[in-house]
């Protein structure tokens, strides 16, 4: 157990609360007035993390609140140990231990194979094909017709089931294979965009087992990785200061590659962290109700 004098926590509880209100401001404001953001709403759609739950820190397993934590005790699952306050993980794990284990599956399977970057992005283009309702009110920036044929040609190369299944009835034969939640593990692949923006959804649903900067960290990337998945779609997101990537070109797609690998060099530490807290968590000297 690691105990943290009340002055540090309490410095950590500060600063991530800052960081967060900083980030989620203009959301915030937005939410309010009732102006949409087909962006930046997005990490709040998809994903079932309210502003107010990424701002609410955690320290994670094995760490004693020392001092003063009386604040801190009246939330759900904490309670008094020797030196402090810490979360009660044996009575988290009860209830998330599938969760856990599912987390623990999908970091291992992503982490043992390579990146590929031959989608360029295809996934948002497959998901307007052949006109219908389409996930955002935005304009395309080719027409629909061009669109069509721009994916059409160069085809989609998804191995991301939670893309793949919103890809249009007329945009899915056009994947170079069929994804089912079944196979997920055999295909999900640290290249995809997709797979490192739900490296957030996996640390908060690991929260509050894990900390809560490790959480915001994967905001951070989900964020930036929006950016440029909507950057490469057929949307024109020019009106909310986003430069098209225009992976219809050559060059557009050699852009979209670059910043590809970036962004799963940029994951990769996160993911191990994750992948490091799962497995502390799963240690049958950890916590007794996963021992068995």
């Amino acid at each position: 157990m690691i105990v943290l004098p009340e002055d540090e926590w309490r410095s950590r509880v500060e600063v991530h609360e800052m960081r967060v209100d900083e980030r989620v401001a203009g959301h915030r404001w937005r939410a309010e007035r009732g102006i949409a953001h087909p962006v930046d709403d997005f990490l709040w759609q998809y994903y079932r993390f309210r502003p107010a739950d990424l701002r609410r820190w955690h320290p994670g397993h094995g760490v004693v609140l020392a001092g003063n934590a009386s604040d801190v005790l009246t939330r759900p699952d904490y309670h008094r140990v020797e030196g402090g306050v810490a979360l009660d993980s044996a009575a988290v794990l009860e209830r998330r231990a599938s969760t856990v284990r599912r987390s623990r599956d999908l970091l291992t399977a992503v982490m043992s194979r390579p990146g590929r970057y031959g989608c360029f992005g295809m996934h948002e283009w497959a998901m307007v094909h052949g006109a219908g309702e389409r996930r955002h009110p935005l304009p395309l920036r080719l027409g629909q017709r061009e669109t069509d044929r721009v994916v059409e040609e160069l085809g989609a190369r998804c191995t991301h089931v939670d893309a793949y299944r919103f890809f249009t009835p007329s945009g899915r034969p056009l994947n170079d294979r069929a994804l089912t939640r079944e196979d997920q593990l055999a295909y999900e692949q640290p290249g995809c965009l997709h797979a490192n923006m739900d490296l957030y959804r996996i640390a908060y649903k690991l929260s509050p087992l894990v900390d809560s900067g490790l959480v915001f960290e994967c905001f951070e990337l989900a964020r930036a990785i929006r950016d440029l998945d909507m950057a490469a779609s057929p949307y024109d997101v020019s009106g909310f200061g986003i430069a098209p990537v225009p992976v219809e070109t050559a060059a557009g797609r050699a852009t979209y590659v670059t910043a590809q690998r970036a962004f799963q060099q940029r994951a990769e530490p996160l993911r191990r962290r994750l992948l490091t807290a799962v497995d502390g968590l799963l240690t049958p000297q950890a916590v007794d109700p996963l021992s068995n």
